[in-house]
């Protein structure tokens, strides 16, 4: 069932059951009045007759019909019945059988309410004291509401097929309605349509207003931009691995098909195979570069975390670089230094944050000049704790920075230095395992600033 139907018949349903109450209100309150100013009148009738009957002297039936006829209080099908004390009949108007009971006497004499309706007819009871002869007299006063029971019909008529008619006006425009409502969705859902894997550019014009479709569609064009980043990223990743990877397997395919063309010396085929070995070292770093990305993709709950201090981690990061970079110059620095030491505890897990920390320490290694001195201030800002690393390296080009994090990507300044664009990409993994943020600027050819920022534990 579409959701055109689905909110057509809910509308409809909705208003339909709204009507069919009010209707049935309305119904039961008319033949609720009827009913009440009936036995109003049939009250008012038993009335006259106790007045002109008894308190006339017992006039004769021509001169009581006379005065009823003056009155105007005929009702149809009447019957009126006046008994004395002893339940003997002494007088009675209309034709037809109303069947008194001594019973129904004798509740009017106690007091009591008499059934209200005998064979289809109303029946009120009067209780009279002449004051004449001082005695008692019943009036039993009966009539059929014909009048009320034909306009009660007319009315479940009326209602029954205002009630329908109301119906069959609301469903055709509900579904109306609906398919108005629904315009936005459906041309969504065709902009939707539209877009492919090779037009992720595209994006759904509905997102300007401030409705809930707005959002969604706003929501969703945010979705394409990471998609559209995504896929980038892909083919970025792609072209720069297959270009880092097949540089080292060209090389040693090169090596040894020169060294097979023709005999050589002990010595040369020994520098092939020293030349074969350091390519195939470079294959194993980039495979385990990969290994390590792939691992640190892996479920964050899987990750056992412990409470480490933050400074003794970068201490023994940059105690690391500097034993494969001999060259390097990093000094380590304090900012807000808190004074229970205990703030500069993490929680974290030691070995995969040294990685992450080492890889930037390298990386500012790698793209600054020998003497080039590597900046590492630990900072402490309540919450947080932080690590800001500068260089004074080559710097980056602003739009080779969002491609930073992309693994194998190197920018186009740096290609003639030794790396594979794997340890950027691996601590922005390592970081996010952690809750925390990695964030890199940089002015070309002034330096590289990278902050890492990871939640204290205290």
């Amino acid at each position: 069932m579409t959701i055109r139907t689905k909110l057509t018949l809910q509308f409809a349903g909705i208003f339909s059951v709204i009507l069919i109450l009010f209707s049935i209100f309305i119904y039961i309150f008319v033949a609720w009045y009827h009913e009440k100013d009936f036995r109003e009148n049939l009250q008012d009738r038993a009335n006259i007759v106790a007045h002109v009957y008894l308190d006339a002297n017992r006039v004769s039936q021509e001169t009581y019909r006379r005065i009823l006829r003056q009155y105007n209080q005929t009702l149809p099908y009447e019957i009126v019945k006046v008994y004395d004390n002893a339940g003997k009949l002494v007088f009675q108007e209309g034709e037809g059988d109303l069947p008194i009971s001594p019973d129904l006497i004798q509740a009017l004499k106690q007091g009591r309410e008499i059934p209200a309706l005998i064979r289809d007819r109303q029946l009120v009871g009067v209780s009279y004291l002449d004051e004449n002869t001082n005695k008692r007299y019943y009036v039993m006063a009966s009539s059929r509401d014909v009048n009320s029971q034909q306009q009660l019909r007319e009315l479940r008529l009326i209602l029954t097929v205002g009630c329908l008619a109301a119906i069959a006006i609301v469903l055709v425009a509900g579904r109306l309605f609906a398919q108005q409502a629904l315009l936005p969705i459906t041309k969504v859902v065709q902009e939707v349509e539209k877009i492919s894997a090779s037009d992720l550019h595209l994006r759904l014009s509905a997102a300007d207003g401030s409705d809930e479709l707005s959002h969604l569609a706003h929501t969703f064009n945010n979705m394409l931009d990471r998609l559209e980043q995504a896929f980038e990223m892909q083919k970025t990743f792609i072209s720069n691995a297959s270009h880092e990877l097949r540089t080292p397997l060209t090389a040693m395919i090169g090596e040894l098909e020169v060294a097979l063309m023709k005999s050589r010396p002990d010595h040369e085929y020994e520098r092939v195979l020293r030349a074969t070995l350091a390519e195939a070292r470079l294959l194993t770093r980039l495979s385990n570069g990969l290994l390590q990305i792939a691992q640190t993709s892996f479920d964050s709950s899987k990750i056992k975390l412990e409470r480490v201090r933050f400074d003794e981690i970068i201490y023994q990061a940059s105690e690391e670089t500097k034993k494969r970079h001999r060259q390097a110059l990093i000094q380590v620095n304090f900012e807000n230094l808190p004074e229970d030491e205990n703030k500069l505890i993490c929680l974290a897990n030691e070995p995969l944050l040294l990685i992450a920390v080492i890889n930037v320490f390298e990386n500012a290694c790698k793209f600054s000049p020998a003497d080039g001195i590597i900046a590492a201030t630990i900072k402490f800002t309540g919450l947080e704790l932080q690590l800001v690393v500068q260089d004074q390296g080559v710097g980056i080009k602003d739009e080779d920075l969002k491609h930073v994090f992309v693994p194998f990507f190197r920018a186009e300044n740096v290609r003639d230095i030794s790396g594979h664009g794997i340890g950027l990409p691996l601590a922005e993994k390592i970081i996010k395992l952690h809750q925390g943020s990695i964030q890199v600027s940089s002015v070309l050819n002034i330096g590289t600033e990278v902050v890492i920022t990871l939640p204290a534990t205290f």
